[in-house]
């Protein structure tokens, strides 16, 4: 099923691959992308009619073919989309767009290297109005195929910036006006959330949390108040689970 594209000047050149029902979904209603190829497992519920003017190439497997190219089914769905990445903005050019708003928040996630947790989170951004998330470039995964299944189509529209020097984000952000919080569990975080209108909220991984060096540039450090159920060992909650949280709390100002 060939079909004639005019040239996109979003497009990047650079090929993604994208799993799961949900996230290509999404991916073939976002007009900046190219596709290249819709390959789905035989007897999916996929509406193919909808798309099917948006893609060059589709292309039915059975089952056994599916599962020699692309694994279990449970971690694709039985949906595989070849597209070309659109081109995003840069954390200065993202910022400029954002500072035009009465409300911006930004996550930064320091050392958190869980694709699984990071879709997650970009999910809640997607749903709470945050359109950025900023992680170290050394230890943070890239825009993996398992990473935007997990986000569920929140790629598309939530920017994730990977910085060399988060703490350099953080000193630009505070001259831009923004006011950074540091989620931190110890006796001396405050536990209301009350946020400014230009908020950066940080978060660190779990156990080690935010590192000392990034803590410096917090201007006021945040827990969140829960039940005391530490005998059972449990102390804290997921981060993805935390952020939400926080977003929301944002959200509502």
């Amino acid at each position: 099923m060939s079909k004639k594209y005019s040239k996109n000047p979003n497009k990047t050149s650079k090929n993604q691959v994208i799993f799961g029902i949900h996230s290509v979904k999404a991916a073939l209603l976002n007009k900046k992308r190219t596709h290249k190829e819709l390959i789905l497992q035989e007897n999916i519920n996929f509406p193919i009619e909808k798309f099917k003017s948006n893609i060059k190439k589709i292309k039915l497997l059975d089952q056994k073919q599916f599962k020699k190219l692309f694994g279990n089914e449970q971690s694709t769905q039985g949906v595989v989309l070849i597209t070309e990445d659109f081109l995003r903005p840069s954390l200065e050019e993202f910022l400029q767009i954002e500072n035009k708003k009465n409300k911006s928040i930004i996550l930064v996630l320091d050392q958190i290297t869980d694709p699984q947790n990071i879709g997650s989170i970009m999910r809640s951004c997607a749903l709470f109005d945050c359109k950025g998330i900023v992680v170290s470039k050394d230890n943070s995964p890239e825009l993996t195929p398992s990473l935007l299944k997990a986000a569920s189509g929140a790629a598309e529209i939530v920017n994730y910036f990977k910085e060399t020097n988060i703490r350099r984000s953080l000193l630009n952000f505070k001259k831009k006006g923004y006011w950074i919080y540091g989620f931190d569990g110890s006796s001396n975080s405050k536990s209301d959330l009350k946020f400014e209108k230009k908020s950066v909220l940080v978060f660190g991984s779990e156990g080690k949390g935010i590192r000392d060096l990034i803590k410096k540039e917090c201007d006021i450090f945040v827990k969140l108040k829960t039940q005391d159920v530490s005998k059972f060992q449990i102390d804290s909650l997921n981060v993805s689970n935390a952020t939400s949280i926080a977003l929301h709390e944002y959200y509502k100002i």
